[in-house]
């Protein structure tokens, strides 16, 4: 089998303009970068606007192992598959992060036959929208950091500062941090980074839905708090317009395609285990009025990506699904089970039946909210006959619809079983009943998140973060939805527990308020916003050959 970026070269990609008609995007509404991407005007966006909406569908999986899931090329895959059972769909999808390309976990563009393209591009710099996100946020920092060295006008106490630098790589060593050293470089205080993806500029970036609507949000941004405890704003800073006009160009969604042509926005990508993990709603909101079905996906398994996607965007967005895709392989629920890594290729089906309670307390999620779901098994080539059935058993016996998907060895003929049953998802009914009422108490919101999604029997909260609730609900955020940051790797807050654990608490170590974007943030287990690099980094085996190839992206 060749590899990915292999696959991805040989594609036939179509000029960018000729996708854009498969979407109905007119071309005086295309700004052009290259042949094969562009950014969509926002006129585009407010035209549509009168349109009636699609039918979306949000991909979702159980909770990540090391053997991969594929949910992006699951996603992708469906694309294909809608597309060749005669449906017009566009996918919106989320822009990959340099720090995990570079790290661990390798890019975000599907795999297999299952790709958009250009992959080399949209792994890397694509169109600059981190680099824009990323400057919004430094110049935030710049701005502040000069206040205080000119006089402090603001009376900003420097120990105070809340907002932090960041930039789009893995780098732990930035985590914690002193500036200001030497008396002609500013105040001397204790600084921190985070990775782009975590920076409350992305969620606002993904939850805004204009320029205005973005210079908005942004002035409620909490970025310190005076001697007397007063917060202090980006709308004090005054800088907001400035932020407006760096991310003008930025907010215009990307129009790329899967390796079979069809229309993919790409655009946003804040992570899902410490932010909300979704594409930007303008994207999403576009597709849905350009296209009959609209497929998108959250990060990380139902308990982190999809929770966040359905109540903190749906919310915001006025959106509802029409369907969910769970995603699931056989090697993923044999290491839920209790398999060893090493030994996944060997048939286990004790393990697989063990860890089927991991994909178990996610449908049961996915029924809570009341939207009509279909599991997608992702199939490998090491999954054998008896294993197979064992799923299917499982699915027929407690009546839960499945597929088998084989979008990476075969594109969209290996999805169209999935795609038609996704249709036919469509037509039933779909309600969406929310974890929490915005009006419950933080602590309460918590709970049910902890109780209803994770399984778990309640929460624990640190000192800090008891002194952070009481001030956060004083200070009217009491009404914000939360946004849990923890593991993906397990339904608590513990990497080392997968499959199902039960009667756990979740232990919240912080709560920090995201007031442009509107939500609180809970800080769980030993949750980094900043990751680090493994001790082998994907870049090791990176490089350009002579022909001016790109080889080792993944």
């Amino acid at each position: 089998m060749k590899t990915d970026i292999e696959i991805a070269r040989e594609a036939v990609m179509l000029p960018i303009e000729e996708v854009a008609k498969k979407a109905l995007f007119p071309r005086k509404y295309l700004d052009l970068y290259g042949d094969y991407k562009a950014k969509i005007h926002l006129e585009q966006y407010e035209e549509s606007l009168s349109n009636p909406d699609g039918k979306l569908i949000l991909v979702t999986a159980i909770n990540p192992t090391k053997a991969g899931e594929g949910k992006t090329t699951t996603s992708i895959g469906l694309m294909d598959g809608l597309a060749a059972i005669g449906k017009r769909v566009i996918g919106a999808l989320r822009e990959p992060s340099l720090g995990p390309v570079f790290g661990l976990k390798g890019g975000a563009t599907g795999g297999g036959y299952a790709q958009v393209t250009p992959m080399e591009d949209i792994n890397l710099h694509f169109t600059g929208d981190m680099h824009a996100i990323t400057t919004v946020n430094n110049l935030i920092s710049a701005v502040l950091d000069n206040s205080l060295f000119q006089g402090n006008p603001l009376n900003i106490d420097p120990t105070q500062v809340v907002w932090k630098r960041c930039m789009d790589m893995n780098d732990r060593a930035l985590r914690d941090i002193e500036i200001g050293e030497g008396e002609k470089n500013g105040i001397k205080r204790v600084d921190h980074f985070l990775i782009t993806v975590a920076s409350e500029v992305m969620a606002i970036f993904c939850l805004s839905k204009s320029v205005t609507d973005f210079q908005e949000k942004v002035e409620r941004v909490i970025v310190a708090y005076t001697h007397e405890g007063t917060p202090v704003t980006v709308k004090d800073l005054g800088i907001s317009g400035a932020l407006a006009l760096l991310i003008k160009d930025a907010l215009k969604p990307n129009l790329v395609q899967t390796l079979e042509n069809n229309p993919v926005l790409i655009h946003g990508g804040p992570f899902a285990n410490i932010a909300h993990g979704c594409n930007s709603i303008l994207a999403t909101r576009l597709a849905l009025k350009m296209a009959d079905y609209v497929v998108t996906e959250a990060g990380f398994g139902a308990d982190l990506g999809a929770e966040k996607f359905l109540d903190i965007k749906c919310r915001i967005a006025g959106l509802k699904p029409s369907a969910i895709v769970l995603v699931a392989t056989i090697r993923a629920l044999k290491l839920h089970g209790g398999a060893l890594y090493a030994d996944l290729k060997e048939e286990n089906t004790p393990a697989l039946l063990a860890g089927i309670e991991n994909l178990k307390k996610h449908i049961e999620t996915l029924e809570g909210f009341g939207i009509p779901f279909v599991i997608a098994l992702n199939r490998f080539e090491s999954d054998t006959p008896a294993e197979l059935e064992a799923i299917l058993s499982w699915c027929k016996q407690h009546q839960y619809p499945i597929s088998l998907c084989e979008g990476w060895a075969k594109g969209s003929a290996g999805t169209k079983d999935l795609a038609q049953k996704v249709v036919d998802l469509c037509q039933q009914e779909s309600t969406l009943h929310y974890t929490y009422d915005l009006n419950d108490s933080i602590e309460d919101k918590l709970t049910a998140i902890t109780r209803k999604i994770y399984g778990g029997s309640g929460i624990e909260l640190s000192e800090k973060a008891k002194i952070q609730l009481k001030k956060l609900e004083e200070s009217g955020y009491g009404s914000l939805p939360v946004c849990v940051a923890k593991t993906p790797l397990s339904l608590s807050d513990d990497p080392k527990l997968p499959g199902r654990p039960k009667d756990f608490l979740l232990h919240v170590k912080e709560l920090t308020v995201s007031a442009g974007a509107g939500f609180i943030v809970a800080l769980a287990g030993s949750i980094m916003t900043m990751p680090g690099l493994p001790k082998h980094p994907a870049a090791l085996d990176m490089g350009i050959d002579e022909e001016g190839n790109a080889y080792g992206i993944f």
